[in-house]
């Protein structure tokens, strides 16, 4: 096995001996060859099961020479957009173009195109028309039946009729993958290959699916959204492997397609072995001048722990990827790895996290769900943790310690989410005490998202009250270590179910706090959440209840303005807000006031010269008022804001 980079042009197949590839990868993202990056485990999981895989990255799509760099594969090609939607990737939610792209050299924008898995798949099928296509990646997994498209503003059809593939492997795709490529390379024709957990496929025949779940067809859900939302809720009940059904989704002419139960969640001797494959942990040389490729600088000297999220929060695709059931490595893998960071060169003692979507996870929610599945319509914490819910944090604090132990380790950090309530539900408190003196560097992102109990069961979140209980053990904790480490709350404007009235009721909240936070996200109605299923069909899927939808960009506007309402740019918007919210009564100059009156208002008039009439009898020259309001920003120490 050759432990240097995969083949990227025909010179490097030659210097390999390799007159033909198995596999030809093409990829939205540069090429990185981390375990981090999605193209990188899959093409090493390939090669470690003997079959030759090379990369081509961010090919020029209008030209059909720029597919066939590496000749025919012998068994397929597998398409990917990258390890973001590529949607999301080049767009902010407000459809303006991101000036920057992380995962390309230098930062460069415009490398890949629009929808890149279905272009790529087009692109492929003009030049190689009987080769075999098989897509996967975060994009193709999550528009795997027909969804709908925020970009466009329309329902489109599964991702594997518009890229003209012949598989989808969906979710994670160690497992599938390694099917597909023996039974491709046993001699069984990809039309024939309908049998794999874990992939969809199309088909004209469907009798021989016996245990199948027929979903509305395609062109009732475009003429019915409601339909879809119904659709969606069937989707979401089958996305266990131990429980999961056949899917089956008509299209026009008689076209079906099938989606197979999820593939079965990794043990951890396999997850160990996905994970210590001989990765270059690099970008390709070939990226050198230009700087390298920006997103490395994040995971560079970070460690996956865990895959998997039994949250539940509604706006997060995980679900519909990763799948609720925890999988993790274990501490003898996790640790090697960290002994191969301590050896780079430019390691300088610390490891920013240790984690995975949420760093508190580290086993199944309970031990139901390893032979029966997840449960059905029952969340693990929401909206109350499940009474069967086990809450231990030892063998994450076991791990950390051991990583900090390590020669050459200065410290060891936790930046992935921490997840709160279920932190609160450990009556331990000897991880939470750990973390608040070894593990956090000045600062704690948690994410409570909003304080409106209302917004919150739409987002599938706990009850406010659980925050605040939270903030102050949080407070509690470091002021008994003699440490100010401030948390910073993710906070999100604009989903389902908040109108203005939810978003001053948030305004509120910052003000009695006195904070503002230099970060707002703006909700984004990404593929295949059940928020986003809310936001197009305004009915939450799980019980069809209608749901109040923010669609209007102005209205957007005024809710993200009002969660930074101290901030000058946002005063009009803030203002034509609480007028319309009925709530004038936050326009003046109290203590409870978000902002001021306007300046020439009979308000403001009756201050200004209140305010000059004290000056005058004080005989002080006058000055100008102002509230200097410090922000928390790096643990707190520097920059300064006037408002006036």
């Amino acid at each position: 096995m050759n432990n240097g980079f995969l083949p990227i042009s025909k010179a490097d197949m030659e210097e390999r001996g390799i007159e033909q590839l198995d596999f030809v990868y093409v990829i939205g993202d540069a090429y990185v060859d981390h375990p981090s990056f999605g193209h990188a485990i899959i093409s090493r999981v390939l090669e470690s099961h003997g079959y030759t895989v090379g990369i081509i990255s961010q090919p020029d799509w209008k030209k059909e020479e720029s597919i066939a760099r590496l000749g025919r594969p012998r068994l397929g090609f597998l398409v990917s957009a990258g390890n973001m939607d590529s949607m999301v990737n080049h767009y902010f939610v407000s459809r303006k173009r991101r000036p920057t792209d992380a995962y390309t050299p230098g930062g460069e924008t415009g490398r890949r195109p629009d929808h890149a898995t279905v272009v790529y798949g087009n692109l492929i099928r003009r030049t190689y028309k009987d080769v075999p296509v098989i897509i996967g990646g975060v994009e193709a997994s999550l528009r795997r039946l027909a969804h709908y498209d925020y970009w466009s503003d329309s329902f489109k059809r599964s991702i594997l009729l518009d890229a003209q593939a012949d598989l989808i492997s969906y979710g994670m795709g160690e497992l599938s993958i390694v099917e597909i490529a023996d039974a491709l390379d046993s001699g069984i024709h990809v039309k024939d290959i309908t049998f794999i957990p874990g992939t969809v496929y199309k088909t004209k025949d469907i009798s021989g699916i016996y245990d199948g779940l027929r979903l509305p067809s395609f062109e009732a859900m475009r003429d019915k959204p409601e339909l879809y939302a119904e659709s969606f809720r069937l989707q979401y009940e089958n996305m266990d492997s131990c429980t999961g059904r056949h899917l089956i989704e008509e299209y026009p002419r008689e076209v079906y397609v099938v989606q197979n139960p999820p593939s079965r969640p990794l043990t951890m001797d396999e997850m160990d072995g996905v994970y210590e494959l001989p990765y270059m942990r690099a970008w390709h040389p070939s990226y050198q001048e230009k700087g390298g490729v920006p997103a490395m600088a994040e995971i560079r000297f970070s460690l996956i722990s865990s895959r998997g999220c039994f949250g539940g929060c509604s706006f997060c695709a995980l679900t519909f990827h990763q799948g609720r059931t925890i999988q993790a490595r274990s501490h003898d893998s996790i640790v090697r790895e960290a002994e191969l960071l301590v050896q780079e060169e430019d390691f300088k003692g610390y490891i920013h996290d240790v984690g995975g979507p949420t760093a508190n996870f580290r086993h199944p929610s309970c031990e139901k769900q390893l032979t029966s599945g997840v449960c059905h319509g029952k969340q693990c914490l929401f909206p109350k943790p499940c009474g069967n819910l086990k809450v231990d944090h030892n063998d994450y604090l076991m791990l950390l310690r051991r990583l900090r132990e390590l020669p050459g380790v200065k410290k060891v950090f936790v930046r992935s989410g921490i997840r709160f309530d279920y932190l609160m539900e450990d009556e331990d408190d000897t991880f939470f005490r750990e973390l608040a003196e070894h593990h956090i560097s000045g600062q704690l992102k948690v994410a409570p998202e909003h304080v409106s109990d209302a917004v919150l069961s739409m987002m599938g979140k706990p009850q406010n009250a659980v925050y605040e209980r939270f903030v102050k053990k949080y407070c509690r904790i470091n002021e008994q270590f003699g440490k100010k480490q401030f948390l910073v709350p993710y906070l999100m404007s604009s989903h389902p179910g908040s109108a203005l009235k939810e978003a001053v009721e948030l305004a509120e909240y910052l003000r009695n706090l006195g904070y503002m936070p230099e970060q707002v996200q703006d909700f984004y109605p990404t593929p295949s959440t059940i928020s986003t299923v809310m936001y197009y069909t305004g009915m939450d899927p799980r019980d069809g209840r209608p749901v109040y939808v923010c669609r209007s960009p102005h209205e957007k506007a005024m809710q993200r303005a009002l969660i930074q309402y101290r901030n000058p740019k946002n005063y009009e918007l803030v203002y034509e807000a609480l007028v319309k919210a009925g709530r004038e009564d936050l326009i003046g100059f109290g203590k409870s006031c978000l902002i001021r009156p306007r300046a020439g208002t009979e308000g403001f008039k009756r201050y200004d010269g209140k305010r000059a009439e004290q000056n005058t009898k004080k005989k002080k020259p006058k000055k100008t008022i102002r509230n200097v309001h410090k922000k928390k920003k790096n643990g707190g120490k520097g920059e300064y804001h006037e408002w006036k």
